[in-house]
Formats: C-alpha cells, sequence, structure tokens
C-alpha cells in the first residue's frame, strides 16, 4: 500500500466507525412508549379474564428464576429458617455453590449464551448494524422506536408497516403484524426479521437488553419485561388486534416469544424456529463433565429457559420448523459430524413430543408415541412422504374426527384432549403422525442460516 494510500484508508475506517456510532446513539433518542403507558397497573391488554399483568408476572416466576440467586434462597420458608438452626446451617453450607454459580451467570455463562451483549462484539459490529438499520429505513420505511420496559430497560425497535402498501394482495398480509424474536447473537437489524418482511407480513423487530441499542442485560426475566413492553407497544400505540400479532422466536428467542404467547393467549400464532426444549441438556453436552452441578445449578437459578414447560401452557396454534441440519440445538457429541446422530439428537424433536403429549395424551399412547420418533428420524421431504404413505395416513379421516371431537365438546374446549382414547392401535398411529406433520415443518438447512421466504407459513389451525 503505497505512503498517500494507507492515511485515505484509514480515514474511511473512522469515517464508517463514527458515522455508524452517530445513526446507533440509541441513548439520545427520545422514549416513544413505556410498558405502564394507557392504564398502568389497573390496564389488561391480555386480551382475556384472569390475563392480568400479575398472572404473567407468576408465570415468569415460576419459568426462571429472576437475576438474584441469593435472594431467592431464601424465599417462601423464610419461617422454616428462623425455626431451625439446622435448616440456617445448611443454608450456609450451600452458600459458597450459590456464590460460584452466581459469578458464572454473571460472566462466562452470560457470555456464552447471549454473546451479542458482549461490549467487544457490538462495537465490533456497529458499522454493519448501522448500514442494516439505515436498509430498513430506506427501502422499506421502516420506524424505529425507544421502548421503556418494567424493568427500566430501554428496547430498541424497528416496525415494518406493510397494511397500506400490501392491501392489494389476496389476504392480505400486511394486516398481520410478525414479532420477530431474535437468536442469541443477532439483531433485527440483519436477523430473521428479513423473513417474514420479504413475504409481505408487516414486522416488528428488536433487540435484547444489551444487544446494540438496547440497554440492560438478557437474563430471562429482563428478556420478557423487553417482548411484554414490545406486544404492548403493537396492540396500543401500533393499532394491531391482539388476534393478528403472530409470534416469531428464532433460536433462543423462542424463550421471549413462548413467554409472550403464554402472557397474552389470544395471539394469533406462535411460531418456533430452530428451539429447543430446554436449555439444560444443551449446557451439559458442551460444558465440561467435572462441572456438571455448578452447570445445572447455574441454568436452573439463573437461564431456567424451558420452552417446553411453557409451550404446554399455550393452546393457540403453533409450528415448530426443525433445521434437519441443526449442529448447534443437538446433544449429539460435540465435533461428531455425522447428520443422523444430529437430527436424533436435535433438541426440537423432544420439544415437539412434550406438546404432543400433553395436547393429545390419548394418541400419544405408546404406539403413537414410538410412530412419531420414527417419522422425526426422516431427514428430507421424501422420506417424509415415503413414511406418510406406509402408515397409510388419511387426512380427511384425521381431519374429520378431530372437528367431531372439537364440536361435541365446544369450540372453546381447552387441552389436553381426549381424542384417540377409543382408537386402535393402527389408528392412533396414524393420528399421531398426522399431528406431528402439521406441528412441524422439516426444513433442510443449518441452525445459523436465516429461514427461506418460501420455508414460512402460518401454523396449522382445525
Amino acid at each position: 500500500m503505497c505512503i498517500l494510500c494507507f492515511p485515505k484508508a484509514m480515514a474511511h475506517v473512522f469515517k464508517t466507525y463514527f458515522m455508524a456510532s452517530y445513526h446507533f446513539d440509541f441513548g439520545n433518542l427520545p422514549v416513544d412508549f413505556r410498558w405502564d403507558e394507557a392504564g398502568g397497573h389497573h390496564s389488561n391488554p391480555h386480551g382475556h379474564h384472569g390475563g392480568s399483568r400479575g398472572h404473567g408476572r407468576q408465570i415468569l416466576v415460576k419459568a426462571a428464576l429472576g437475576a438474584c440467586p441469593l435472594a431467592s434462597t431464601f424465599s417462601e420458608k423464610t419461617y422454616d429458617l428462623r425455626d431451625s438452626w439446622w435448616a440456617v446451617l445448611c443454608k450456609l453450607k450451600q452458600l459458597p455453590s450459590q456464590v460460584a454459580s452466581y459469578v458464572m451467570a454473571h460472566s462466562l455463562g452470560r457470555w456464552l449464551l447471549y454473546p451479542g451483549s458482549v461490549f467487544l462484539l457490538n462495537q465490533a459490529l456497529l458499522p454493519v448494524l448501522a448500514k442494516g438499520q439505515a436498509r430498513l429505513l430506506r427501502d422499506y420505511n421502516g420506524k424505529r422506536a425507544k421502548l421503556v420496559a418494567r424493568d427500566g430497560n430501554k428496547i430498541d425497535t424497528m416496525f415494518v408497516d406493510r397494511r397500506i402498501k400490501e392491501k392489494e394482495q389476496v389476504g392480505q398480509r400486511g394486516d398481520q403484524l410478525v414479532v420477530c424474536c431474535e437468536g442469541n447473537v443477532s439483531f433485527y437489524q440483519w436477523g430473521c426479521l428479513s423473513t417474514p418482511l420479504k413475504t409481505g407480513y408487516s414486522v416488528l423487530g428488536w433487540n435484547h437488553p444489551g444487544f446494540a441499542g438496547s440497554t440492560g442485560q438478557p437474563y430471562p426475566e429482563n428478556d420478557a419485561n423487553a417482548v411484554d413492553v414490545v406486544i404492548r407497544y403493537a396492540m396500543l400505540r401500533l393499532g394491531f388486534r391482539i388476534q393478528d400479532i403472530i409470534l416469531y422466536g428464532w433460536s433462543l428467542g423462542g424463550y421471549a416469544a413462548t413467554w409472550a404467547a403464554v402472557t397474552y393467549p389470544l395471539l394469533g400464532a406462535l411460531i418456533l424456529d430452530a428451539t429447543f426444549d430446554d436449555l439444560l441438556p444443551l449446557a451439559l453436552n458442551v460444558m465440561p463433565k467435572s462441572w456438571k452441578k455448578l452447570v445445572v445449578r447455574t441454568v436452573k437459578e439463573h437461564f431456567n429457559l424451558n420452552v417446553g414447560e411453557l409451550l404446554c401452557k399455550y393452546a393457540g396454534p403453533v409450528l415448530l420448523i426443525r433445521r434437519t441440519k441443526d449442529e448447534v440445538i443437538t446433544t449429539c457429541p460435540v465435533g461428531l459430524e455425522d447428520q443422523k446422530a444430529n437430527l436424533r439428537g436435535n433438541r426440537a424433536n423432544a420439544l415437539l413430543i412434550q406438546l404432543l403429549e400433553h395436547r393429545y395424551p390419548y394418541v400419544m399412547s405408546q404406539e403413537g408415541s414410538a410412530a412419531v420418533h420414527d417419522w422425526l428420524r426422516a431427514s428430507n421431504l421424501k422420506q417424509e412422504e415415503a413414511l406418510y404413505r406406509r402408515y397409510k395416513i388419511n387426512d380427511d379421516w384425521c381431519i374429520q374426527t378431530l372437528q367431531n371431537y372439537k364440536s361435541s365438546h365446544g369450540n372453546g374446549s381447552h387441552f389436553p384432549w381426549r381424542v384417540g382414547k377409543h382408537m386402535g392401535h393402527r389408528e392412533k398411529q396414524q393420528m399421531a403422525v398426522f399431528l406431528a406433520r402439521k406441528h412441524m415443518k422439516n426444513v433442510e438447512a443449518p441452525h445459523w442460516s436465516l429461514l427461506m421466504p418460501s420455508d414460512f407459513q402460518m401454523p396449522w389451525k382445525l
């Protein structure tokens, strides 16, 4: 490089960096919406009786213990500790492991689980994120907004309104809003938001606390507070009906999406892409065996992302998207390049089984469960169709059977359903595989690639 080119190159680098810092200076933007707007503590935007924010908070406390384990240690049984010195000594004995777990969660654990919140990575990605943000503002007339969550974190969001532009299209996709919950190292500027955007839906993206412009740290409680204010913003400020809002969670974003679906059960649908059932099996698979006790305690007390447990509390339409080449959410031994093993260990399998066993326990008997496990071994569409033919599944019979049960028990009947109680072994197998195919879509793609627009679809509704 010549002596004149070098200063020009350095000037370009610094110009790009400072322009990115300028456009990305989220702190100086005014607040557009607060979580307690339009009714404060007494408002009820959930759209159902008994679905207050207090109920959502109770779900959150059960789903993920907060960010302070030392406080949760002395929670509901304080009176036992006062009455029993032995209990006090036991708690003191556990204190070193609690401290170690706390330190782990607030350092290495968070960095590994949420690398997008690491300061150096954020700084390195500023020019790229600024470019993606400018693209959304320029090409799609996006609207950036700052939201204040319940915990005081400022959440960076981007909204693209397609309600007017797409009015001429059949189905009026623009009237539906897809709220996109990104993964642990993705941002709305270049993340999963682009998939529903390219298919004509209105979209609302947001960054996790600590990611890019959003403030705070991305612990489960903070993530839940963030998606809560995003949903409120969509309804109360952007004017979308709750039944027209669809949640799309990619990878780790599946936890926030599922939490929101449980808290707002009248939401239109839930789509979980490359999402696991529980973080613990994945954490144990990648961490040293000698760290098992520390890992278990840290996950349970700080990162209890139990998506499967939450999903069973949601009764709306669900679509699980399984990446057949997923190398991340699998319990296959690290470094083993075996696609079949990766597919068998994909935690989306356990998520589907857990969902079907909750909703259709009689169908998912021993015979039905075995048939679903057989179907999960299919790694491509050709294998799926071959298995479908082998079980001789009649879609019309399956749909008619489910519709008859639904109408005879009232359209508002809740899960679990008793359908399949009087079915034979073969019928249970057919119904189980039919339901598996309706609730899960296989996509031949690795974990980190964005979902193709052609693979994005709304969940099945009976």
